[in-house]
């Protein structure tokens, strides 16, 4: 089968489009026939050796964590699925089982690939609502899972005010219309041609990169490296929160201020949110982009190099 595949440590410059076996399901687990696939930033940590110090990655390693599809082969003692279901989901690669959060971890091959290999057991995999496209079903995965994570945790009150950075990404895009829902004051970071995307998502002010403001209730970190988190932390008030998806986890002194709180919010806690969850909340990703396999490394390098709005998909 075909799959975006890295074959050493290095940028996405570095991927290739191959030719790799296609996987084969285990006890638990499911083959899928991959209808779409959205790319993520987090992606590109593992080849790139953000992590090398404590996962060794086999290569080749095929590229992708979010996916929809159809169901092609069972493994032995699974329940709840049938060959030719629709499916969508999320799943970390395998290696990466020692840093999973989860009792029950969703762990795949790589979605950037004809076939893709996933456990069944797992909430961050699910059947696909009808009305729900494989494109935007497969945007959801990361974004949609983490979104609504950030929301839950934070528990925004109306009228508080919610600086979110990063707002223009995938994650961003989707978590607006939740902040916004629940009565907040969202100032939104993000790019002239971006404000009117951002306000119709549901931003109340967009400002540019760094320039923020002060004294805000909350501030969302979806971009920034937990090492550089200062400035964000400068702009809250006394007693304010600091809620980040990003590695490494915050400390109070990369923050320097011992009068907030701050948190580290990942996607991989099910009692957070699952993949029914996301669907029947109905959230829907921003698309940007939508290219076929053929073209995945050149998309994972405008992921990489340019300015992001929204999910960039594969559809195969």
């Amino acid at each position: 089968m075909r799959a975006v595949v890295a074959t050493g440590y290095g940028p996405p410059e570095q991927f290739s489009l191959a030719e790799v076996p296609i996987p084969e399901p285990g006890p638990g687990q499911l083959q899928v026939e991959v209808t779409a696939a959205a790319l993520n930033p987090a992606d590109l940590a593992l080849p790139r050796g953000d992590l090398r110090s404590m996962i060794d990655l086999p290569f080749p390693h095929v590229l992708g964590n979010d996916f929809a599809g159809t169901v092609t082969t069972l493994g032995e003692g699974v329940s709840g699925f049938a060959a030719g279901d629709e499916i969508f989901g999320h799943a970390v690669p395998r290696v990466m089982r020692p840093m999973a959060a989860s009792d029950r971890p969703s762990l795949g091959t790589g979605t950037l690939a004809e076939y893709v290999v996933v456990e069944a057991g797992t909430p961050f995999v699910a059947h696909r609502p009808a009305g729900l496209p494989p494109a935007e079903a497969a945007a959801l995965g990361t974004s949609g899972l983490t979104a609504r994570a950030v929301a839950i945790t934070a528990a925004v009150s109306p009228g508080e005010t919610v600086l979110v950075v990063g707002a223009t990404g995938g994650m961003g895009t989707v978590l607006l219309p939740l902040l916004s829902a629940a009565g907040a004051t969202v100032v939104a970071t993000g790019r002239p041609g971006d404000a009117g995307l951002l306000r119709e998502l549901g931003a109340t002010d967009v400002i540019g990169y760094g320039d923020y403001p002060a004294g805000v209730d909350v501030a969302v970190n979806l971009v920034v490296p937990g090492t550089s988190l200062a400035p964000v932390a400068a702009a809250l008030r006394s007693g304010g929160r600091l809620y980040t998806v990003t590695f490494p986890p915050p400390r109070p002194e990369w923050i320097g201020r011992d009068d907030v709180s701050s948190q580290l919010v990942l996607d991989t806690n099910a009692t957070l949110g699952t993949m029914r969850d996301v669907a029947a909340d109905g959230l829907r990703p921003h698309i940007s982009a939508r290219r076929p396999l053929s073209e995945g490394v050149r998309a994972y390098i405008e992921l990489a190099n340019e300015h992001t709005v929204g999910k960039r998909v594969i559809v195969m």
